[in-house]
């Protein structure tokens, strides 16, 4: 079991917190008190407390006035290591209290006063780091591809989901074959695939649980002639980049999925040149008319395809942050990416995989729709922020989903259908949003409804928390209201 030092130590650098603590630690060696050291730099005594509470983010300005005040360097400040053991303890205790674990156990949160002995705190921490144990522990094959697929969500945000390495890979292989740009035809693919000294074969006889087989030896790439109705060019140009990247058998399910977004990421930069592509969003913002769909159209590929690709490109290039999520009818996530803040549902562990959208999101709201399969525009109230939210309803062999490109409101004005006057109001993750029935509704039905669960395809894939089925309640419940015969 990591101690609270340990865990500190792994930090990639410095937080308002450990400034914060580096601040009241030599505040208090230097017998100064928050008021002295407000009149210092010209701040109240309230704001120096906010500082030392890790509340407030510095600009480099205030810090170098507070280093100066405290006869210090910005590096003093900016180690990112607690100043003493106690400071350890009560930084690991604050990091707890903020994470989903701790905010799933439904307790009030422990204030961290003088008087609260560094055992306590021990004791809470230990207790944290049990829990976070027994939930592990329970993990099986879908907790390993969350995990997994939380630690790639937090790469591609560190990264705006953007690959200088592949785009520049996809510009060699379009020039290659002489692409002057626009959309990748299917016989383009396959220039592609004999430049790169591959023939394409179509074939009944696939393994089932295949997409696709490269022949390395003999130069072969086959193919399935049956077809879901899909784009056919993706699963050729995923075959092709999943070879010039050299993927060999992945080693684990990270890796699986490291090598997936690889291929993927290739392929659609393949489909969807960097340099048309950009060319049209920035004109499309210029003229305050960014779209997913227009991107789809030029470029002849899928809605889900498109939303993808703005977002790989548009806070590299447009500067926009933004958000991305692929919704079941049920409303269950099965892709997420964002780095606009936006708060998706976690479980205790902090997965999103599988976990159930609010209701009143525009990923969900775009099936309550007539014309369902139209696009869909929705402003959204949520806990820390309004977002704008750009929707559209897919269908594949699974069945109907919705995926939905989003962003806060200040950046909302670049888009067409910002001036929907659509607009929800989200409380979620409290129960009282849309996790739980209309009082009337259970007291009416608790007893009486008796729905079937739909089992998931693989016994292994993902649930929502909070329910083995995977049954919205909900749902049920104004389904039965609606349908019951009149008293």
């Amino acid at each position: 079991m990591s101690t609270p030092e340990t865990a500190l130590d792994d930090e990639a650098g410095p937080t308002p917190l450990t400034i914060g603590r580096r601040v009241r630690s030599l505040r208090q060696a230097r017998g100064m008190t928050v008021s002295q050291l407000g009149a210092a730099i010209g701040r109240a005594a309230s704001q120096i407390s906010v500082i030392e509470n890790g509340r407030r983010e510095l600009r480099v300005s205030e810090l170098r006035a507070l280093a100066t005040a405290l006869g210090a360097t910005l590096d003093d400040l900016l180690d990112p290591a607690p100043p003493s053991r106690r400071d350890a303890l009560e930084l690991a205790l604050q990091r707890v209290q903020e994470g989903p674990l701790f905010a799933s156990l439904d307790l009030p949160p422990l204030a961290v006063r003088r008087s609260l002995p560094d055992e306590a705190i021990e004791t809470v921490l230990a207790l944290h780091a049990e829990l976070v144990r027994l939930h592990e522990r329970r993990a099986t094959t879908p907790e390993e591809a969350r995990r997994a697929n939380t630690e790639l969500r937090a790469a591609q945000r560190e990264r705006a989901n953007y690959y200088p390495a592949l785009e520049a890979t996809a510009r060699d292989l379009l020039g290659a074959i002489d692409h002057g740009g626009g959309p990748l035809s299917h016989s383009a693919a396959s220039s592609l695939a004999r430049h790169l000294g591959y023939s394409v074969h179509y074939v009944h006889d696939l393994p089932v649980t295949t997409r696709s087989v490269t022949d390395g030896r003999h130069g072969r790439i086959y193919l399935p002639i049956r077809h879901d109705g899909g784009d056919r060019r993706v699963v050729l140009l995923q075959a092709i980049a999943a070879s010039v990247l050299g993927h060999d058998e992945p080693g684990g399910y990270a890796e699986l999925l490291r090598q997936r977004v690889e291929a993927n990421y290739l392929a659609a930069a393949l489909m969807m040149p960097e340099d048309s592509a950009i060319r049209m969003l920035q004109e499309a913002k210029a003229a305050k008319e960014l779209s997913v769909e227009d991107l789809r159209d030029a470029f002849s590929v899928s809605y889900e395809a498109a939303a993808h690709r703005f977002c790989n490109l548009a806070t590299e290039h447009l500067g926009l942050p933004v958000h991305f999520l692929k919704v079941s009818a049920s409303g269950v996530l099965s892709k997420a990416y964002e780095n606009d803040d936006v708060r998706f549902p976690q479980d205790a562990l902090g997965n999103v995989l599988g976990q159930r959208v609010c209701r009143q999101w525009s990923a969900r709201q775009v099936f309550e729709r007539d014309d369902r399969y139209g696009i869909y525009h929705q402003y959204t109230d949520k806990p820390n922020g309004t977002y704008w939210c750009t929707s559209a309803v897919q269908t594949d062999a699974g069945g109907d989903f919705s995926v939905s490109v989003g962003t806060q409101y200040a950046h909302s004005k670049w888009f067409r259908g910002r001036d929907t006057t659509t607009r929800r109001y989200s409380s979620c993750p409290e129960p009282g949003c849309c996790g739980e029935p209309a009082p009337g509704l259970a007291e009416r039905w608790t007893d009486a409804a008796r729905p079937a669960a739909r089992i998931n395809s693989s016994l292994l894939a993902a649930t929502p928390s909070g329910s083995a089925t995977g049954i919205d309640r909900v749902a049920v419940y104004e389904f039965l209201e609606q349908h019951a015969p009149e008293a």
